[in-house]
């Protein structure tokens, strides 16, 4: 394949992994943080596990902020993974409060303590996505999901949309029911990573390169 596939690299993230999903299903992915090869991309992935707040430093002193929107604003099909969909925000209350890339309008919040002690704070298990409303999953890379079907998730704070537009389905943990994955217009991102979640997940990445191939 003659595509390029960019992943996004800010010194954050779980890279190899996603790298190797991609060249598992055919796609020469290269590992950068040089906003020129991204700008140049055919997909580009942004994953990441850490801070929020080191994240955007990161990010900012790459000059990828800038590029991210640019490449975004190109139409072209962009993915974030677990931190890379929080990112996506336009801020979080880790730290106080961190501007975040404002693709999604919303909030970035830590989950609940857990009065009973039944819940750990991170979530590191695997847990069920489900549909927000019949059909949604049709033409996106989720389609090849079942509602109820399990992924693995590994983070202590969840994106909140300010829209329920945006989400395109849901997780419930410790009694609270947040956005395990986003939608809007080229841009997809997952709460878990679909890299680490077997079969199920190496489809999704399928299903995205398919549906946005030129």
């Amino acid at each position: 394949m003659n595509s390029k596939v960019v992943i996004i690299d800010y010194q954050l993230g779980n890279l190899f992994s996603v790298k190797q999903a991609c060249e598992y299903l055919g796609y020469d992915a290269i590992i950068s943080s040089n906003p020129e090869e991204l700008l140049a991309a055919d997909y580009a992935i942004l994953p990441g596990v850490g801070a929020f707040n080191d994240s955007m430093k990161n990010l900012e002193s790459f000059g990828l902020v800038k590029a991210i929107h640019q490449y975004i604003n190109s139409g072209k099909p962009f993915m974030g993974v677990c931190l890379g969909l929080q990112l996506l925000l336009t801020e979080s209350e880790e730290f106080g409060s961190t501007k975040g890339l404002n693709i999604i309008p919303g909030i970035v919040k830590k989950f609940p303590p857990d009065i009973n002690h039944e819940f750990k704070v991170p979530q590191i298990q695997w847990n069920q996505i489900f549909e927000p409303s019949d059909g949604k999953w049709q033409n996106t890379a989720l389609c090849v999901c079942k509602p109820g079907d399990y992924m693995y998730f590994v983070h202590s704070f969840y994106a909140q949309p300010d829209s329920e537009d945006y989400v395109l389905a849901k997780t419930t943990y410790g009694g609270t029911s947040y956005c395990s994955s986003v939608q809007r217009a080229n841009v997809f991102a997952t709460q878990f990573h679909p890299e680490k979640s077997g079969l199920h997940g190496v489809e999704i990445y399928k299903q995205w390169f398919d549906q946005n191939k030129k």
